[in-house]
């Protein structure tokens, strides 16, 4: 789908073609395994000469066919793309256990003989990686124990081999903190989804909503009534989760205690949560938040009054462990702020003006909080993925490539 801001249908710009690759490109498929045994998949495309290979992965989706993948090729680079075990599929998805996925790939090039590894981190990719190289900087001993949901991480026993450079790309700040910023605190009863607690609706006008594409208004007070609702219902939903997985450890300890049949299908009975309206932040329909290029609505499309009702959104069904390790902004450990102290390596963040997941106050604090000496910043025009903000205009991955094929020219061999 190429339709840009002006698209007709939900959701049209999010999915950009990619074009096509240099004739010389050859392409492979690995099976990898990580450190705790799990199988990932990643396909390595590389060009004559190519010594530096930028990896590209996001802890959810399928990067294959990324927009920048041609044009990294064109430049001289290889490029791997690399599945999580959880691609396509975020319902038990555990950042933790991203961060083995990452270093099975990181392990692979290494072995594959590359000179000079740069990982690219777009959207989800950016606070991925923040949290793998903030690991991989660790001592073993100082790495995270366990995941948020009380599961031993094996990130200690892990080999995580460092990066060489890191690009973000549009990183947002985090799924837990994405979400903390558009998940309806107006749901009144988790059970029910159109279920309100008016005086917290921001689609009602009564509180500042106008119908779209007119721009909203919030007052102040509002707000932050708003966002500190918001905590308190990631806060209640936190809870359940915690409470799920106790009453689960209690069965397993009863099972090592019995081996009753009974106690063993009570620890391995799922727990799924259902979340719902998680397509509310204030910032999509009220322009003057925060204020940007970006163009009307959320990620989802120009209609966050009804998208937020519908099925598609962030975190929207997850098991416990999974809310906990990647959804909750309260108690997830992949938030890119948290993390990127520790990222040290030569860094380039690349902020695309319309972006509609990282906000420029979001950029301000993450490019703030990195630790590399060497940093290089760029703002370019563009949606946030990676579409143009006008008919007629370079896309966003154009711009956007093209500071990143300049940075990665003036550090790293190309082909």
């Amino acid at each position: 789908m190429t339709a840009g801001p002006g698209g007709s249908r939900l959701g049209a710009g999010r999915y950009l073609t990619a074009g096509g690759r240099p004739g010389s490109t050859v392409t492979s498929v690995h099976e990898l395994t990580t450190a705790d045994g799990a199988t990932v998949r990643g396909v390595l495309a590389t060009v004559p000469g190519a010594t530096t290979v930028v990896h590209l992965m996001h802890p959810r989706q399928d990067v294959t066919h990324h927009p920048l993948v041609p044009l990294l090729l064109a430049a001289g680079a290889a490029v791997w793309t690399q599945h999580p075990r959880s691609v396509n599929n975020d319902l038990d998805l555990v950042h933790e256990q991203a961060l083995l996925d990452v270093a099975a790939g990181l392990v692979f090039l290494r072995d594959a003989g590359f000179a000079s590894v740069v990982v690219l981190g777009n959207s989800g990719g950016g606070p991925l990686y923040a949290y793998y190289l903030e690991q991989a900087g660790l001592a073993p001993d100082r790495r995270i124990a366990t995941t948020p949901g009380g599961r031993p991480t094996g990130l200690a026993d892990a080999e995580l081999p460092p990066a060489d450079g890191a690009v973000f790309l549009a990183p947002h700040p985090g799924q837990g903190e994405l979400l903390l910023a558009c998940i309806d605190p107006s749901v009144a009863d988790e059970s029910d989804p159109l279920s309100v607690v008016p005086e917290l609706d921001p689609f009602d006008p009564a509180n500042g909503f106008a119908e779209p594409p007119e721009s909203s208004s919030y007052a102040p007070g509002f707000l932050e009534r708003y966002r500190a609702a918001q905590r308190a219902r990631v806060a209640r939903i936190d809870a359940v989760a915690r409470g799920h997985l106790a009453r689960a450890a209690e069965a397993r300890a009863a099972f090592r205690r019995t081996g009753a049949a009974a106690d063993r299908r009570r620890a391995i009975a799922p727990r799924i949560l259902t979340v719902f309206r998680t397509d509310a932040d204030p910032r999509t329909v009220d322009l003057s938040i925060d204020p940007s290029d970006r163009p009307y609505g959320s990620l989802f499309g120009r209609r966050p009054d009804l998208i937020d009702y519908g099925r598609v959104g962030f975190g929207r069904l997850t098991t416990p462990e999974a809310w906990l390790s990647t959804w909750s902004g309260l108690s997830s450990h992949a938030g890119f702020v948290r993390c990127a102290p520790g990222v040290t390596v030569p860094t380039l963040f690349v902020e695309l003006t319309g972006d509609q997941a990282a906000f420029p106050a979001d950029s301000r604090r993450m490019i703030d909080a990195l630790g590399a000496a060497d940093l290089t910043t760029a703002t370019v025009r563009g949606l946030h993925f990676g579409g143009a903000l006008a008919p007629g205009e370079p896309t966003g991955n154009e711009l956007a490539a093209a500071e990143i094929l300049d940075w990665l020219g003036s550090r790293y061999a190309l082909a």
